[in-house]
């Protein structure tokens, strides 16, 4: 397994500071730390997949600037070497802050996967994900993290207004929705599904994320739940402390806030 040349990190890092300068500030939510999980099998330095890992790290940031969604294939000489590579941003982000929450969570990425031949981070407003087993277009419904709030206080109104919002989440129009925001009252929601997903899968997905959120967290003032390829989230009045915390994936060591 491989690595770049000597230059290749060190461009990647002034490109990710570049980037940092021109772009405007973004609410520091949107770069809050979620989640991140590293393989356990470790590259060689210097080797041609480091390039290739180094080389669809800087097209994810670079896409960044252009578009909310993207995936990229950087072929090797066999397939062990071949790298795959995807970003996402929460849907009602610009393309600035898109641009500078990819950027914090590629080079977040590099201090906790160093080395790693595959990676995912999930920072509050971005997704991104690297591996040398493809991954794209594939569904996967493996809870990664849950978190679960507070108990509601005024039980049968606020429940009410909490299935309400997540009905609405995981309901289905025929139209193809991968970011959803709902509320009802002082109870808001959001989901949205990885953009490699077909609009069956990401439909399947929600609903899964979704499920899970009422049955598994019950009625709580605020919940999370993140799958491999989707989440659903929902808080009462603002109120977001964390709460229960659930980590997936046996090949990954999951990391979450």
């Amino acid at each position: 397994m491989a690595l770049a040349t000597k230059t290749t990190l060190p461009f990647l890092l002034l490109l990710l500071l570049v980037i940092s300068i021109f772009i405007t500030p973004s609410n520091s939510a949107t770069d809050s730390f979620v989640f991140g999980g590293c393989s356990q099998l470790k590259y060689t330095s210097g080797s041609p997949y480091e390039s290739n890992v180094n080389s669809i790290l800087t097209s994810l940031v670079n896409s960044a600037m252009f578009t909310s969604y993207n995936n990229f294939t950087m072929p090797g000489s066999t397939s062990q070497d071949t790298v795959y590579g995807l970003f996402q941003c929460r849907g009602d982000l610009n393309n600035g802050d898109c641009a500078r929450c990819v950027a914090k969570a590629v080079s977040q990425l590099g201090t906790l996967c160093l080395d790693s031949t595959g990676g995912a981070l999930q920072l509050e407003g971005c997704f991104v994900k690297y591996d040398n087993i493809t991954f794209l277009g594939v569904e996967d419904k493996t809870v990664v993290v849950k978190k679960c709030g507070p108990l509601i206080s005024s039980y049968s109104d606020a429940l009410t207004r909490r299935d309400a919002v997540l009905g609405y989440l995981a309901a289905s129009d025929g139209t193809y929705k991968p970011f959803r925001v709902g509320g009802s009252g002082d109870i808001q929601g959001v989901a949205q599904c990885v953009g490699d997903l077909s609009p069956s899968e990401c439909q399947d997905c929600l609903s899964e994320a979704t499920g899970r959120l009422k049955t598994e967290c019950g009625a709580v003032k605020w919940g999370d739940m993140y799958l491999a390829k989707c989440y659903a989230r929902y808080s009462e009045g603002g109120d977001h402390s964390h709460g229960e915390k659930v980590g997936g994936a046996v090949e990954n060591t999951w990391l979450v806030a």
